[in-house]
């Protein structure tokens, strides 16, 4: 068992970094977080698409989950294979057009929103197998409807024609490894930068201080990020706010039946799972909004973490049902806000070129979080709970358990999440202001370049 989860583990970290690099090196710079935040989202729904799926097959059986995990990954792939390739072959027969490309992912966003809504409201409900096939076939023709956008526009989304020059960001050739030694490519861009800031000193650059980060964009080796002091601030925001939401949603419904709230868990996973899904939406916001509110992705990152302390410590001071609903709420909300911005903060921090690598090395926080508050929680809700003897109608066997019922279970827990959760917040709100010149360095050196150009 542990070897098939240790494979299960690396298959979807695989999976995962290889979809970020695609969506990275297919999508031009003022779309891709677009398109990062858009297969997140939809990556947060498939807990509730794969419910839908073994309610329609056989609600009674958990076995099935195993299987659809075993065969729809792979299904999928191969169905989106053939898309893939057709855009990238239909390259150089098609011209950029950013206004169009923004409509077609104002399309796009409308209907995850609505599969989104869709999935959330009847996923939750219990119903017969009839009625469950007729819900899955309409989850699966809203799932398949984006595909239409995308082929009616005959891909012209991607950026046909490499790297955007009005852009820091962007980069080049999506046939390229997943591994790039960019150690001379650093060298170079340093040199370049250097340059660059001493010609753009007097009029558009900004002198920074010594350990920040001077520009977005600029190539990040892995023994480089880890001596990179805005890279552990970035660590500790993760660290100590989106893998705190995550465990809380691990123990949701050990925490429901603490608190006497059993009947509600179904509403209460339906709570979390819609607010993380529209969180990870908003995470669109910073290029939505680009040009009517001026704020770093990093304050937009310091800003969503905000919600988690007020969260863990509203349901530390009052546990009862609408208090456990709202907080979930906010957890969710912010977590999956965290979860799609941080690939393209990453990318824009460390580069996009290395964040295959760089944002894998972040994303170690979550299993050590993991492990760090699941023990906290363990501890207190052992030291709170009473030694039961539980039988197993399967085997006849009597088992020793400890359970833990009323306030005290959780409370400890939940002030403790809260305190690490401020540090977080403190951490964001440190990590915007060290980077908060750098987006400002770019963003002037790109109006100095369109200043020249014109």
């Amino acid at each position: 068992m542990f070897l098939v989860c240790l494979i299960a583990g690396c298959s979807i970290c695989w999976f995962n970094t290889v979809c970020f690099v695609l969506c990275i090196r297919s999508f031009s710079a003022s779309n891709r977080p677009l398109a990062l935040s858009l297969s997140i989202s939809f990556n947060g729904l498939s807990a509730a698409f794969y419910t839908l799926f073994a309610n329609a097959l056989s609600p009674l059986s958990p076995s099935v989950y195993l299987l659809l995990n075993a065969m729809l990954p792979f299904a999928i792939s191969i169905l989106a294979l053939p898309a893939i390739l057709l855009c990238h072959t239909q390259e150089s027969q098609h011209h950029s057009m950013p206004n169009h490309d923004r409509r077609v992912f104002l399309g796009l966003y409308i209907l995850a929103f609505v599969t989104g809504t869709y999935l959330v409201v009847f996923g939750s409900f219990t119903a017969t197998r009839s009625a469950a096939w007729v819900i899955l076939t309409g989850a699966m023709v809203l799932l398949a409807l984006p595909l239409i956008i995308p082929a009616c526009s005959n891909c012209s989304y991607l950026d046909a024609h490499g790297p955007d020059p009005a852009s820091p960001l962007n980069h080049d050739d999506p046939h390229k490894p997943l591994l790039i030694s960019n150690n001379h490519q650093t060298e170079s861009d340093a040199v370049m930068e250097i340059t660059m800031e001493h010609q753009l000193q007097g009029s558009c650059g900004t002198l920074l201080h010594k350990g920040r980060l001077a520009v977005l964009g600029e190539e990040h080796s892995a023994k480089r990020l880890i001596g990179c002091v805005d890279f552990w601030l970035y660590y500790t925001a993760y660290f100590c706010g989106a893998t705190v939401g995550l465990v809380y949603s691990n123990n949701l419904g050990q925490i429901a039946q603490s608190l006497h709230q059993q009947s509600q868990l179904t509403m209460l996973l339906a709570v979390y799972s819609s607010f993380s899904f529209f969180g990870r939406l908003l995470s669109a916001l910073p290029d939505v909004l680009h040009r009517k509110v001026s704020l770093a992705r990093t304050g937009w990152l310091a800003a969503a973490l905000v919600p988690m302390p007020m969260a863990f410590f509203l349901m530390w001071k009052q546990q009862d049902g609408s208090t456990l609903i709202v907080g979930t709420a906010l957890v969710g909300l912010s977590s999956g806000f965290i979860f799609a911005a941080a690939v393209s903060v990453t990318s824009e921090l460390f580069g996009p070129k290395s964040v295959g690598v760089n944002h894998n090395i972040l994303i170690t926080n979550i299993p050590l979080g993991s492990f760090l508050y699941g023990q906290i929680a363990a501890m207190v809700y052992d030291a709170n709970g009473q030694r039961m003897s539980v039988m197993d109608n399967r085997t006849g066997t009597i088992d020793t358990m400890i359970m833990c019922m009323g306030v005290r279970c959780y409370s400890t827990t939940f002030f403790v999440w809260g305190c690490i959760t401020l540090l977080g917040l403190a951490s964001s709100i440190v990590l915007f202001k060290r980077t908060k010149p750098a987006y400002a360095t770019t963003a002037s050196r790109s109006s100095c370049k369109h200043q020249v150009s014109s």
